[in-house]
Formats: C-alpha cells, structure tokens, sequence
C-alpha cells in the first residue's frame, strides 16, 4: 500500500512518501520519524502581526464654540475630568462632559429631541444628578431622521442644579459654548490659542491620557478588526493582553498621502490591558498580534498528523496502524483542524517529524 505522511509548518504542506515495500533503495532518504499524539479539543485561531508605535495616540484637535473671550487657558499634560472646567471665556468656567455629539444649538425648550440632549443626560446621571425617567424618542420629521433624548423639565432641572454646583448661571438652559464635549478623558497635549484670543478658534490639541500603540494596518485586513477585539502586545522580553480601542476613519499617518492602492493602511488604537505594564518603556515600536479568524470547540492534531491518501484527501493514522479519513479544516500555529467519523478527544495518533 502506498500512502504520503504529511510534514507541514503553518504556511504549507509538504508531502513526504513512505514505501511499504522490502525492496526499498537502502540508498534513498530515510524517512521521517514517527511519534504520537493526540486528538486535542481546543479553540484554535489565526493571527496577523503588525508594527505599532507605543505613545499617547494620534492629536485630536479642540475648536472652541460660541462667543467671548479666552481668559483661562490649561498646562500642557493636563489631563481633563467630567464636569470639571477645561478653560475659562469671559472668566467662566467651561466644564468638559464627555459623548459623541457637541451643543450644537441652545437646549432651552422643553421637548427638544436629539443626541445632544443624550450626551446632557448621560453626563448628568454619571455626575450624580437625579435626570428623571428616560425620554428616548426615535421618529422621522419630514425627511430628517430625529433620534435621542427629549429635553424634559426633569432634566432642565438637573442641568441647573449642576450648573448651581459647578460655578456656572444656574439657568436650567445650555448655551452652545458653555460645555464642551470631548470623546472621553484625555490628555493636553499643546495650546493652539492664548489668553485674549476669541474663544471659536482651535484652542489646543489633546491625546489619550494613557499610554496606546498607534498600529497602521493594511486597508484590506481592518474588515476583520473590530474595537473591543482581544490582542496581545509584543514586549521586548515577554508578551501582554490589550484591546482595540478605536479605528481611525482616515488612512494612516504612516501612509504616503499619494498612495491610493488597495495597500494603504488604517491607524489601529491598541489600549494595553494594564498600564502599568507599559509605564516604564520610552516611545518605541512594538508588535501587535490580531486574532483574525477563530474556530472554537474543535478537533486537532499536530499538521505532521496528516497522511494524504493515494486517491485524494486525507486521513490519519491512528497508534497501531488504522487509517481514518478526515476533512481538513483551519490551519494554525503547526495544528489543523480535523473532522470526520469516528474521530474523538484523546484518540492516539502517529505524527511524521
């Protein structure tokens, strides 16, 4: 009988034979040695690596909003904090809350939809204040698409009780100006303005207040990312977790602004599970492992497991000679996933070397 083990790494296969005949060249090359091993029930995953800058992230930029005057600008390395003044205009204070929709327009009257008045509410309610019950609205007006929280005397209420609190006109109406809304925490990284400038200009730029790697990827692998996704972070001398953080929407700083090929890349946030794991290390690069694809909950054996079989496929021979055909499923880190009849945890096989 005639069969091929299969010796493989996780880019390839190659086929090595093995004759069963006595009449074997003594001169040919001696075969692959042979061990075993078993059927293993795992999670098994793909991975890509990419290079990724450790430092605060990208600069974001902050355009100050409504009429005044600059009269109390922050440090560099200021890092901000809900509710809290960021700067002064007209020597008041300009509080930070955190979402993703600026004041755009005066919250006045009672009824108004919109997620401006979501990110007052949901600042509110994390500073403490008692916002009533929620008012989510979803409707169509004409052919503009209104969705968001309703401004209600309950929460015109809470705005002026924290307003009272925070030094601001206790009025129970929002200006647009008087709050600024940032992404979340953040770091000043430089001021763009100075004291005595007009308060609707670039004020200053500003960064993660924590320590990201900043990953440009290839355009055609982002699809497979998702902020949330589990990764680990490459040290010089051992590995740690961390978690995408966001994915820019504009190609990466890296990229060649005149390269508009299918191979440009997107800037990945990376954010390392633990700070302190990262608070000693300068900006440097580091590599990044993606999981790009997983499969849990299957069946496997080491990829030098497989036997192709004169007439097609694949199988593996089980401890004591028997060969059981299989189907062949994701290849990863020197395994393969296997299916087929009368396959099972445990079950001994015979693996080339």
């Amino acid at each position: 009988m005639l069969v091929t083990a299969v010796a493989a790494s996780t880019v390839g296969v190659a086929a090595v034979v093995r004759h069963s005949s006595a009449a074997a060249d003594p001169r040919a090359n001696a075969a692959p040695s042979v061990h075993s091993a078993k059927v293993v029930r795992r999670d098994l995953s793909n991975s890509t690596t990419a290079q990724g800058h450790l430092g605060f992230g990208p600069l974001r930029q902050l355009k100050g909003a409504g009429m005044g005057t600059l009269t109390k600008l922050p440090s560099a390395g200021t890092t901000t904090a809900r509710g809290e003044a960021l700067y002064r205009v007209d020597d008041k204070p300009v509080p930070v809350f955190y979402g993703d929709t600026p004041f755009f327009r005066e919250l006045k009257t009672t009824g108004l939809v919109g997620n401006d008045v979501s990110v007052l509410r949901s600042n509110l309610a994390a500073l403490g204040y008692d916002v009533g019950d929620a008012a989510i609205v979803q409707r169509s007006a004409g052919q503009t698409h209104v969705q968001g929280a309703t401004f209600t005397a309950s929460l015109a209420a809470a705005l002026k009780r924290w307003q009272q609190d925070a030094g601001v006109e206790p009025t129970g109406t929002l200006k647009v100006g008087q709050v600024i809304v940032l992404p979340g925490q953040v770091r000043v990284h430089e001021l763009k303005a100075q004291v005595g400038d007009l308060a609707d200009q670039d004020i200053l730029s500003y960064v993660s207040p924590k320590k990201v790697l900043t990953v440009p990827v290839e355009a055609q692998q982002v699809s497979a990312i998702k902020p949330g996704d589990a990764v680990t972070i490459i040290l010089p001398d051992s590995k740690i977790s961390g978690m995408v953080k966001g994915i820019s929407h504009k190609g990466s700083s890296d990229s060649d602004a005149s390269d508009t090929s299918d191979s440009s890349k997107i800037d990945v946030t990376v954010l390392p599970k633990h700070a302190s794991d990262v608070a000693k290390l300068s900006e440097t690069d580091l590599s990044v492992e993606f999981v790009s694809e997983v499969h849990k909950n299957v069946l496997t054996v080491p990829i030098g497991a497989l036997v192709a079989l004169s007439g097609g496929g694949f199988a593996v021979q089980c401890v004591g000679g028997e060969l059981l055909r299989v189907e062949t499923g994701m290849f990863a880190t020197g395994l393969v996933e296997i299916s087929g009849q009368r396959l099972a945890e445990g079950l001994a096989v015979e693996v080339a070397s």
